[in-house]
């Protein structure tokens, strides 16, 4: 696994997209070519739901307004219920939920320390934008995963992450701060790379970046638009 989080900023290296208007039309990947095996996969994606539920618990706590704070917490609930649902899949197979989750811990731990902003509402958005994108990234790679345990974690991932409501906080604070935007967009461009690398780290890749990019790019394709429009909700440009 990558070590994602001890590189500097200026220096990471993202998936090459094409061009809109060179770009192909977009083909599936075969997801079974590049997908984890079974444990790792469920292993990191309960410790990243972990993390996600210790972030926004943070967060509820500092939010200035009684809503935002219930709201937020809805949103850390929610995660837990995740992580739980996965924890119980990994139970279901007989295995031992911290083993399989510890080669992942230091790493994200390590990513969770770098997306800590100047103040909640950063915070807030580092939880918006890398939850968003890991989860949309998991779904997909669930489409890949053995037998029907593919649905059913591509289900429980799918369910309400408590987004909306998050989004209803970030708005109300960005009306009542003109200079907040900005800052805000600023910050979610910086935190894309490194939730990317997240992701990278959980393929099976080949070490030949031309070719890995070029079988990959479908994928991250999908996960910008998205994150893209999760930005355009808040008025920010991604």
């Amino acid at each position: 696994m990558s070590t994602w989080f001890t590189r500097r900023r200026s220096t990471v290296e993202l998936p090459r997209l094409a061009p809109r208007a060179d770009r192909a039309p977009a083909v599936r990947v075969d997801l079974h070519e590049v997908m984890p095996d079974l444990l790792p996969y469920l292993g990191q994606a309960a410790y990243l739901q972990l993390e996600q539920f210790q972030t926004l618990s943070r967060v509820a706590a500092e939010c200035g307004s009684l809503r935002g704070k219930e709201l937020v917490a809805a949103a850390a609930g929610n995660a837990l219920s995740k992580h739980q649902g996965i924890v119980a899949e990994i139970r279901r197979r007989g295995d031992d939920p911290g083993e399989v989750m510890k080669p992942f811990a230091d790493e994200i731990e390590g990513f969770s320390a770098l997306i800590v902003g100047s103040d909640w509402r950063e915070t807030l958005l580092s939880a918006l934008v890398t939850g968003g994108l890991l989860d949309d990234f998991f779904i997909r790679l669930a489409a890949g995963l053995p037998g029907d345990i593919g649905p059913r974690v591509g289900q429980l991932l799918g369910s309400d992450s408590g987004q909306e409501g998050v989004l209803e906080v970030l708005r109300a604070e960005i009306e009542a701060d003109p200079q907040l935007p900005s800052r805000l967009a600023m910050w979610g461009r910086r935190l894309v790379g490194d939730t990317l690398l997240v992701a990278r780290s959980a393929l099976h890749l080949s070490g030949n970046r031309a070719t890995d990019d070029e079988r990959i790019e479908p994928i991250f394709t999908e996960l910008i638009a998205a994150h893209t429009r999760r930005m355009d909700a808040l008025g920010l440009t991604a």
